[in-house]
């Protein structure tokens, strides 16, 4: 602190009105300043704290000596002690190789000026080019070194619960024909597998976009447009005459055209069922009475069609329901050859660790399994980083979370290099590194756009594999809408149901309004949100029982998530391969061979 000078002092002292006239006072503080390298003023704000509780202390030798006893010593001890803690503290992988790179390059230093005793092997032959590690040689030379749990986080302890699960490798649930299924990728990798987003460019979500700027006019547009479509669609399918104005009083049977809501905040029950008309039919409530219905399934947001009987305008007695039609499928144009191979498609999500440690041990048993069945094509959900595992709820993460995902996606691409399988990240709006936002973005990887192993999708997305379309959401819109659907004398199950009201509304979430932690845009989810085609297969992973089913052709896949709190949890693999072009009074066939669900 060479700046330090009487002058300056001076200066300082006279912004607090306290003057010193003796010049060995001046050096004094000169001196204390240097040896404690503190500047100027912070020197006089620490006098001015600590004169003022000895009741405006006067500037004298004896009492800056008494200063520099009671407080300037204690700061230079509390300095050196954060030093100690500082080196002591935990340190993440790249901090640990970045010392251990320091300590070696000193070491070979040192062995420059060393003679090597007799006992002792001939010195390894270094180049700039090509240099040796002592200390870290080990550790890089083992394999799995960049996939030991220490490399993902601080939190390198493993889960007790987790290493003692049971039924490791157990299949749970069978799809199709199983039996003698060889669960391998393709025989000859040379052979490409198309994979990309069934959407073109422009019609596809590709990058990150401006939200949170929703007029409630657009949001009302977009509903509207919904029922408008989903109507025209459904008179067209039941040949149906023109729609009634919803709250019109008729004494005959009338056809209406509306979307279902609830009559107050509450869960929606047969009671408080509205239907709510586009514009074109009125756009006001009407309440429905669903007793002469023999059975319904309804919930927020649906679109319908009913006849009922509406004589004062205030109820509609319905008496019939029209529910929506889904898509078409997508008809590939190359035809199938007969000894083409099926593809091996292995579907897991996060989260990727226990709820009680960050170590990454399932994700690390996940690419052994990869490396044991060499699937062709890896569907891998979030989240990566959970914002609801313990321990970042509780702040208790020193590492950023990018880096977290970062190493992720490294450890996945390294452990599978040698099996050469193509890798497909979902976001999920529980990763926490990412845009909380629906529809969301890709993840943005700068460093793997090129890679031709990668392929970066948003949620929800329409995925071409091979001539298979998969229809791909991480948003549980199972565990969603099963808590708002009501039912009554339908012979289904409520997974059969939910997945047909999916596929019949023709959108990945067609629930609204949407539960608290869906940040819903509305106007991209009608351009990005919304099934283009019914899809040949429909991943929608969810926290409840995992599942394959075949819902009106389209084989719907429920492959749980890789971990269930603290325990181990399940992933999906499927055979695929596409369906041949039929004539019309064939039955089309199902693009999945064969699938199951395994515990990990």
């Amino acid at each position: 602190m060479s700046s330090v000078t009487a002058e300056n002092l001076k200066s300082e002292l006279e912004m607090f009105c306290i003057t010193c006239d003796d010049d060995s006072a001046f050096d004094k503080m000169v001196e204390q300043c240097l040896c404690n390298t503190i500047p100027a003023d912070v020197w006089v704000l620490e006098w001015v704290a600590y004169s003022s509780t000895k009741n405006g202390l006067a500037i004298s030798l004896d009492n800056l000596e008494q200063f520099e006893y009671e407080v300037l010593s204690k700061r230079h001890k509390s300095k050196r002690i954060s030093k100690i803690e500082e080196r002591s503290r935990p340190r993440d992988v790249d901090t640990i190789q970045n010392i251990l790179k320091a300590e070696e390059e000193e070491d070979n230093l040192l062995d420059c000026y060393s003679t090597p005793s007799k006992g002792t092997q001939k010195r390894v032959l270094t180049t700039p080019e090509n240099p040796y590690s002592k200390r870290s040689s080990t550790f890089l030379a083992s394999p799995g070194a960049l996939l030991s749990p220490a490399c993902f986080s601080p939190s390198a302890t493993p889960s007790p619960k987790y290493s003692q699960r049971g039924g490791k490798g157990e299949v749970v649930v069978s799809f199709g024909a199983v039996q003698g299924t060889r669960w391998a990728g393709r025989k000859d990798p040379s052979v490409e597998i198309q994979l990309e987003l069934l959407e073109g460019p422009e019609d596809s979500l590709r990058s990150s976009y401006k939200y949170m700027f929703q007029r409630l006019g657009d949001i009302r547009n977009v509903l509207c447009d919904k029922i408008e479509m989903l109507g025209k669609e459904l008179r067209s399918h039941y040949d149906m005459e023109e729609f009634s104005p919803i709250s019109l009083p008729a004494q005959d049977r009338v056809s209406v055209l509306g979307q279902v809501c609830c009559d107050g905040n509450g869960k929606l029950n047969a009671q408080s069922v509205l239907l709510e008309a586009g514009p074109e039919q009125g756009g006001q409530q009407v309440r429905l009475d669903l007793s002469e219905l023999q059975e319904y399934s309804l919930f927020p947001g649906q679109v319908v069609a009913m006849e009922g009987m509406n004589t004062t305008g205030g109820k509609l007695v319905a008496s019939k329901l029209y529910e929506g039609i889904p898509l078409p499928f997508y008809s590939p144009d190359a035809k199938i050859k007969s000894d083409e191979e099926p593809v091996n498609v292995l579907v897991a999500c996060g989260p990727y660790t226990p709820s009680d440690s960050l170590s990454f041990e399932p994700l690390l048993d996940l690419i052994h399994v990869i490396g044991r069945d060499r699937p062709d094509v890896c569907i891998l959900l979030g989240p990566f980083v959970d914002c609801k595992h313990e321990e970042i709820d509780k702040f208790q993460v020193t590492e950023p979370f990018e880096a977290i995902f970062s190493r992720c996606v490294e450890s996945l691409l390294e452990g599978t290099k040698f099996v050469g399988c193509r890798l497909v990240f979902v976001p999920s709006q529980r990763d926490i590194h990412h845009h909380y936002i629906y529809p969301q973005p890709p993840f943005m990887l700068p460093s793997l756009t090129k890679n031709p192993r990668v392929t970066l999708v948003p949620d929800p997305c329409t995925l071409l594999i091979d001539g298979v379309t998969f229809g791909i959401t991480s948003t549980d819109i199972l565990l969603h809408l099963g808590a708002e659907e009501i039912s009554c004398g339908t012979r289904s199950d409520r997974f059969s149901r939910i997945l047909k009201h999916i596929l019949t509304q023709r959108s990945y979430y067609p629930l609204y309004p949407p539960v608290e932690d869906v940040n819903m845009d509305y106007e991209n989810s009608q351009i990005f949100g919304q099934m283009p085609i019914t899809p040949d297969v429909l991943l929608v992973p969810s926290e409840l029982r995992y599942f394959v089913k075949d819902v009106i052709g389209c084989v719907c896949v429920n492959p749980g998530r890789l971990t269930k709190g603290h325990v181990g949890g399940t992933y999906g693999r499927l055979l695929i391969r596409r369906a041949a072009s039929l004539d019309e009074d064939k039955k089309r066939e199902s693009c999945c061979l064969a699938a199951q669900v395994v515990k990990i």
